[in-house]
């Protein structure tokens, strides 16, 4: 739904609340009037239910709102005598409704002051959780969320087993477009295998099914930093329609809500207005070579060949510091294919006694890879040579034509919701003959360190705006799948130089503080 929508839509709601609750208002020593007054008649309830005026506040935070409008609910009801589990029951099940039959219906009076602690053990460890699940989704939401590295695209930066933090905020954190679903998973409810949240997938249907106009339209907190290039970002993948990543493909089978399609973490090697192209592996932006950070190692695939015993895989990945598995070719005079080996990595295996020669594996310019953006017969790219192209800046116009439209058609179709149609030589863009085109957002280029075995913006093409998540800041734990890493425990994302780990400075300050409390209280309950 449109902003304007939902505004109407809220309206509605504060009718049904009116028409509800107006009696009880009465009840409570208020006036009718002021059941009706939308963000007003909430503070107003929050007094007749001897609660913070600020609740109100997390009855407009989509996900947390799920939660906080059944605790009202349950909270009216008590507020008004009605303590027993059926009433309860009644104020969740009935979606609120309960209230007009104490409205309109039941004889009640108003518990003034109300006593509002639990009054069983139950009853604290529910309000408890409750309110542990509201702090922990206001965080995850807008904040910090946690994140594991699943795949190998930034080896040496971060590793397979890495987990992050991931700042909502450095660039603003994103308003969930989607309304009602789990709190604090993704995409899919852990164990259960099941979509958690509340949506129709088809794509023909995106824009017609009641359970998609719950959506809200595309909002940002203002953030204090935009992205840089060569930081590393974590983004919804754009073509992401998929329960499993490696399953990618890159046409469109059905639909997902934006803040919902799978999360990724890449670098962004262009930024918008950048001209991007790749030229034997390396990236090129405006005509000069992109260097990278120092932290950041780039990895390519090589064929080595053996002068006369096999390798001993775990050895070499160990002794060598390589990234990916990598096995014999068959047939091949016992040739190894490396799947990924960092410029520093081939130059100590270089000197290894049993290397006879080594190969790189890259694809010739001008040999087409249909499985390389754009996915159009007029563009011989592939993962090493690819472009020039321009990304996207909002505000920018370009010329459009039918050579380079196979580049931008996603842009303006998809991610800018316009309508496109081709009728000969001309382009028509909501109806209307276009040669310009403005972009409406800016766009991005993510790209893994792992060229040869990332699955990135040279698949999909541009990473919008719109579907930036956030900056990893911190790892604070790593696990290689057998034992912990200790000297990456507490270590930042960013910077230069090795990192440093602050897990034992950490523990200091923790176990301080922990014995500094012991100290007052004992010093407390002596005096």
């Amino acid at each position: 739904m449109t902003l304007m929508q939902w505004f109407i839509f809220i309206l509605i709601i504060q009718v049904i609340h009116g028409l509800g609750t107006w009696k009880l208002y009465i009840k409570a020593g208020r006036q009718a009037w002021e059941a009706f007054i939308p963000v007003y008649n909430g503070v107003v309830l929050m007094k007749i239910i001897n609660r913070p005026w600020w609740w109100i506040i997390l009855l407009f935070l989509p996900i947390v709102n799920l939660i906080m409008f059944a605790v009202v609910w349950v909270e009216t009801a008590r507020s008004f005598g009605k303590n027993s589990r059926l009433d309860t029951a009644l104020a969740v099940l009935t979606l609120g409704f309960y209230n007009y039959y104490l409205n309109y219906i039941a004889e009640v009076e108003h518990v003034k002051d109300r006593d509002i602690q639990p009054k069983t053990g139950a009853g604290e460890w529910t309000s408890s959780i409750l309110f542990a699940i509201v702090a922990a989704t206001i965080v995850h939401t807008y904040f910090i969320q946690p994140f594991t590295i699943p795949s190998s695209s930034l080896e040496k930066s971060l590793l397979v087993g890495d987990f992050l933090f991931v700042s909502k905020f450095h660039y603003g954190a994103r308003i969930p477009m989607t309304t009602v679903g789990a709190p604090m998973v993704h995409d899919t409810i852990p164990l259960l295998k099941k979509k958690s949240y509340l949506f129709n997938d088809d794509f023909t249907k995106r824009k017609t099914s009641w359970t998609n106009k719950l959506q809200l339209p595309y909002l940002r907190f203002p953030g204090f930093e935009k992205i840089d290039r060569n930081e590393i970002v974590v983004f919804n993948q754009p073509a992401d329609t998929l329960l499993d990543m490696n399953d990618f493909r890159p046409d469109r089978n059905y639909y997902k809500p934006i803040d919902k399609k799978t999360n990724l973490v890449k670098r962004c090697v262009g930024v918008p207005g950048d001209s991007l192209e790749v030229r034997d592996g390396y990236v090129y932006i405006n005509g000069k070579k992109n260097e990278l950070p120092d932290r950041a190692h780039l990895q390519f695939s090589y064929y080595v060949q053996p002068k006369t015993n096999q390798f001993n895989p775990q050895f070499l990945k160990k002794r060598y510091d390589i990234t990916d598995r990598f096995g014999i070719i068959p047939n091949a005079n016992n040739m190894y294919r490396f799947s990924a080996i960092s410029d520093e990595a081939l130059a100590k295996f270089k000197n290894h006694p049993n290397v006879a020669n080594i190969v790189p594996i890259k694809d010739e310019k001008g040999r087409r890879d249909p499985n390389i953006f754009p996915h159009d017969p007029a563009y011989d790219w592939n993962v090493d040579f690819f472009g020039p192209l321009y990304i996207p800046e909002a505000g920018k116009t370009i010329d459009i034509n039918l050579e380079v439209l196979p580049l931008y058609k996603r842009v303006i179709e998809e991610y800018e919701d316009n309508t496109l149609q081709v009728k000969g030589n001309q382009i028509f863009i909501n109806g209307e003959v276009a040669s310009t085109y403005t972009f409406k957002q800016d766009y991005y280029w993510m790209m893994g360190d792992n060229r040869h075995n990332s699955i990135d913006a040279r698949a999909w093409g541009f990473v919008p705006f719109d579907h930036v998540v956030g900056k990893p800041v911190f790892i604070w734990m790593s696990w290689d799948g057998k034992s912990p890493r200790w000297e990456r425990f507490f270590t930042t994302v960013s910077g230069s130089g090795k990192a440093t780990s602050y897990f034992i400075p950490f523990l200091v300050i923790l176990f301080g503080w922990i014995g500094f409390n012991k100290w007052r209280a004992r010093k407390k309950a002596n005096s």
